[in-house]
């Protein structure tokens, strides 16, 4: 399955005193792309919740920090299902400079789960979205 590229502008908020994007704003732009990942695949967050009575959480995250971003720049940022078994969906990500094919500035391997929203315990994945999935 391809992955899902966002583009992300690196604001003043996003780094520290001097230009550089803080740690935490990487993790932010990831979260954002798989965000959009899964509303590409009909998973709507708000939606899950009210109908469904599921939440999407993030249960781990591993990250590798290559190169600095700066202020102004622009980024692209991917999220890619790499594994879906029961209550578990695995993406590889990648932060890149500009576009796609520019310097690997960060990448990371982010698990989440599908839990109910009432007991925040593991539930399997809708069969409708599991089925919609080409692995």
């Amino acid at each position: 399955m391809p992955a899902y590229w966002l583009s992300v502008r690196v604001y003043l908020e996003d780094t520290d005193a001097q230009g550089v994007v803080y740690n935490a704003s990487y993790f932010r732009f990831m979260e954002r792309a798989r965000t959009e990942w899964l509303g590409e695949h009909g998973v709507d967050h708000r939606g899950f919740d009210e109908s469904l009575g599921l939440a999407v959480v993030l249960t781990s995250i591993e990250a590798k920090f290559r190169a600095p971003g700066r202020l102004g720049d622009m980024l692209a940022v991917s999220a890619e299902l790499a594994e879906l078994k029961g209550a578990r969906a695995v993406f590889a990500q990648e932060i890149r400079q500009g576009r796609e094919e520019g310097a690997v500035l960060a990448t990371a391997r982010a698990e989440v789960a599908c839990i109910g929203r009432a007991s925040g315990r593991a539930r399997r994945w809708p069969r409708e979205f599991v089925e919609g999935l080409r692995l």
